[in-house]
């Protein structure tokens, strides 16, 4: 979902964080990694460990980190051409789809959230520190979306999710949801901590997956207030399906798969990857906030 190249982007949008080397992804053997997780996850209410990366050997080989520069991200051009700035362009779209659809829709004002990317071994949070092994989440203690940029590479090489524009912006677009879903006063209705197919933290995850679609159903037609240009170009149907494709790779049943684990629904938190690809599909063809009420439908619904 490219970017039109005549809108203009704020830089100062997200904010950017080195933090020296990071470790290895999550191998079967890493406890140490493990149990940061299981921690921040039982800090934060909402569990992180379905976007854990695998790691087939379990090895803890290290790689260099390297500051993240932004300053160049001031046109649709070159979210286009940047990783980092196709993050700025995603928030700024984020910002202006829900600026618009959350007051419609359900009456609440926006406020945006911070916008975190990192790239080291660890971060600091109002949830507690996190580990790139964690991957993206966000913190509603300090209202931000925290994303180490390793996780699009490990989404390709470690969840077998193809690591393109749309499917990086239904990563940011979910943790957004998450926002969404604060400010509607959700997390601090729902029970988090329990797991299982039909538990609050799927249906959770499931409802932040409907509101990352109905963004893309709006993302193409909102425009850019300082150009008033649309933010997007309206995805093509492969461009779509790069999107279902990393909803299904972060399923909970393909994630354990992938690990060489049974699948196990009683231990879910996020939800298969046929539920999160639909929830998807269901917000990005209706666009309408009702329809994304994972709360209201029966086990057998979800």
């Amino acid at each position: 979902m490219s970017f039109n190249s005549g809108i203009e982007l704020d830089p100062d949008r997200v904010s950017t964080r080195s933090t020296g080397r990071r470790g290895a992804a999550i191998g079967g053997g890493s406890v140490v990694a493990v149990i940061a997780v299981m921690l921040l996850s039982q800090l934060t209410g909402v569990d992180l460990t379905g976007l854990v990366s695998q790691d087939d050997g379990g090895s803890a080989a290290q790689t260099g980190s390297s500051s993240i520069d932004t300053s160049m991200c001031t046109t649709g051009e070159a979210a286009n051409t940047y990783t980092q700035c196709r993050m700025v362009a995603t928030a700024e779209s984020l910002d202006a789809v829900w600026g618009e659809q959350l007051p419609a829709q359900d009456g609440r004002a926006y406020a945006k959230p911070d916008f975190v990317l990192w790239n080291g071994n660890q971060v600091s949070t109002a949830c507690g520190s996190a580990s790139s092994a964690v991957g993206p989440f966000y913190c509603p203690g300090d209202s931000t979306v925290y994303l180490d940029m390793s996780f699009f590479s490990d989404m390709e090489s470690q969840l077998g999710a193809n690591d393109t524009p749309l499917a990086e912006e239904y990563i940011v677009a979910h943790e957004f949801g998450h926002h969404i879903q604060n400010l509607q006063g959700t997390m601090s209705k729902t029970d988090r901590s329990g797991t299982g197919a039909d538990s609050d933290s799927v249906r959770t995850e499931l409802q932040a997956d409907c509101y990352a679609g109905t963004w893309v159903h709006y993302a193409s037609t909102t425009i850019d207030p300082e150009t008033g240009k649309p933010f997007l170009n309206k995805p093509g149907d492969e461009e779509i399906q790069t999107a279902l494709d990393a909803a299904s790779a972060v399923g909970d049943d393909h994630i354990q798969q992938r690990s060489g684990a049974g699948v196990d629904s009683d231990s879910w938190t996020h939800g298969s990857s046929e539920s999160r690809v639909r929830w998807f599909k269901t917000g990005l063809e209706q666009g309408d906030l009702s329809a994304c009420n994972t709360f209201a439908v029966a086990a057998s619904q979800l």
